[in-house]
């Protein structure tokens, strides 16, 4: 049985949301290949605050570092800190990863820059070494859906995309060895277009949860 983590970042509802439409096609074709598998989504809209990488985390984790215990902590270091951990720890106990975001600005929504700031921690995701940083999720697996009412997956506007080319280099810096993506694009460009570009990005939705929901590991070594 894999463990999966679903990660969303849209605050609209599901239904007036291109991307979470996709997504939860995506989740519904996987369910029927591994019914037995342990799906957690996690809403970052609906999480509450989610804690920034700001002078109560870098204190306490100084602190710790110079061997201050845990108790010897502020009591929003502690707050900030064990969130923090909490959620790294839930990120690497996953083995496969789903994540599903609008292209808001050329980039990712904050609210997922803030998330993932939580899950990039040295010695726990990555860790460093004489010839640079090494990824330590080696036998992880993992797919972005993105949706954006322009074009910017080929053409003049690749240049300008930095959602899904940040994610995927993200998760490569984590040693992350197979990620795949599902665009789902132009539909502000091309509005009478629009439902046949979802119809088109949820078959291919599902094509590729039948290929992820196959048990096999991809292993690198580290």
């Amino acid at each position: 049985m894999a463990r999966l983590l679903y990660i969303t970042a849209n605050p609209k509802e599901e239904k007036e949301s291109f991307s979470l439409s996709v997504g939860r096609a995506f989740l519904n074709a996987y369910r029927q290949q591994q019914p037995e598998d342990q799906i957690v989504e996690l809403d970052i809209y609906k999480m509450g605050k989610l804690p920034y990488i700001d002078a109560d985390v870098f204190n306490g984790w100084g602190k710790l570092q110079q061997g201050s215990s845990f108790e010897q902590l502020s009591a929003e270091e502690k707050a900030k800190v064990s969130q923090i951990n909490e959620l790294t720890d839930q990120f690497v106990a996953a083995d496969k990863y789903v994540f599903v975001t609008p292209l808001w600005n050329l980039s990712i929504p904050p609210k997922m820059k803030a998330y993932i700031d939580t899950i990039c921690v040295a010695g726990k995701t990555f860790k460093y070494t004489e010839t640079g940083p090494v990824g330590l999720l080696n036998d992880k697996r993992a797919v972005h859906i993105q949706a954006s009412g322009g074009v910017y997956s080929q053409g003049p506007g690749r240049d300008f995309e930095f959602g899904n080319r940040y994610i995927t280099a993200l998760l490569s810096f984590l040693g992350i060895p197979e990620i795949k993506s599902v665009i789902v694009e132009g539909m502000a460009q091309e509005p009478d277009k629009a439902e046949e570009i979802k119809a088109k990005a949820i078959e291919q939705a599902k094509q590729v949860a039948a290929d992820f929901a196959k048990p096999e590991k991809v292993t690198v070594a580290r």
